[in-house]
């Protein structure tokens, strides 16, 4: 009877432990992804999944990434498995990742859907908000195990974002041209985490309430909104080529008064806690072309 009892306690005890270490997180798609134990060996399907693991204190469980994960400097001695649009899964599966994590609009959802049938978890992300990409970083380090790190990252970010939405609340509004690619022009709109940025920092999105989140447009159209400034990334870190393209047009606004600014693309396009450095840079620039209206008195 005694060992009955001790073998029963035992196998509530190891039921009881496997359930504690049970981590669960739900992703952008509303799937509900539970593992066994937290993750040990990540495959980041996104250079901003990329820096988002690593912001969660996970770094050191990446196994894989796909091309221009250049952040931190860490992720490019890791494997690369293709690009974000085109894996090689043989690559991909052959590194057994117990932990995928996905970009719901940047990867094939067809490659996606493989990877789980393969029985690998795959967990998607999609930061819209400033909030999202806090909850995201949450989200990673409670499957990783590494909630500690995680957490801190996640504070300091949004507190960051709330000193600067306040430090710009009735700012003079300018109104703004991002250019986030060249060919085909495109911009961004009000819902872009982007165009949040901009919203933030006291401008006004002069494509702004266009449907499509990513839209294109035309040169014409940029002339046609005639904005107070322009600003773009251009393709790599000191890329300024795009911003020369519009000093051709000496009618537009932001060109007579010079205020066509370069800000690093993955400090604004990577949805990542390095946003906060960008949006701070994004709105000095602004403050620079609120600055430049005394000079332009009269023209």
């Amino acid at each position: 009877m005694l060992i009955r009892r001790f073998m029963a306690a035992a196998l509530m005890w190891t039921c009881v432990n496997a359930q504690a270490d049970e981590v669960c997180a739900t992703d952008a798609t509303g799937q509900r992804l539970c593992l066994d134990q937290p993750a040990e060996r990540i495959a980041a399907l996104s250079p901003g999944a990329t820096e988002l693991v690593w912001a969660a204190g996970a770094g050191d469980k990446v196994v894989a990434v796909v091309a221009f994960s250049d952040y931190p400097p860490e992720a490019k001695d890791v494997t690369s498995v293709g690009s974000h649009t085109r894996m090689d899964l043989e690559v991909l599966v052959s590194l057994k990742p117990d932990l995928v994590i996905g970009w719901v609009t940047g990867n094939p959802p067809e490659q996606l859907e493989t990877i789980r049938e393969l029985g690998i978890p795959v967990f998607s992300i999609e930061p819209r908000s400033f909030d999202d990409v806090s909850h995201t970083i949450r989200q990673l380090a409670t499957l990783a195990g590494t909630e500690a790190h995680g957490n801190k990252v996640a504070h300091h970010f949004r507190r960051g974002m709330t000193e600067l939405e306040a430090a710009y609340e009735g700012a003079d509004p300018v109104p703004v041209f991002y250019q986030v690619w060249d060919e085909p022009l495109m911009s961004v709109n009000d819902d872009h985490l982007i165009g949040k940025v901009i919203t933030l920092c006291g401008g006004v999105n002069v494509f702004g309430e266009l449907d499509r989140l990513v839209p294109r447009i035309s040169d014409e159209a940029v002339l046609a909104a005639d904005p107070e400034a322009i600003l773009a990334g251009g393709m790599g870190e000191e890329n300024r080529h795009w911003l020369t393209h519009w000093e051709q047009y000496d009618e537009l606004t932001a060109v007579r008064r010079d205020n066509l600014f370069f800000v690093p693309p993955s400090l604004i396009q990577r949805p990542t806690p390095r946003m906060l450095e960008g949006s701070r840079l994004f709105c000095e620039k602004l403050d620079e072309a609120r600055a430049r209206r005394t000079e332009a008195v009269g023209e």
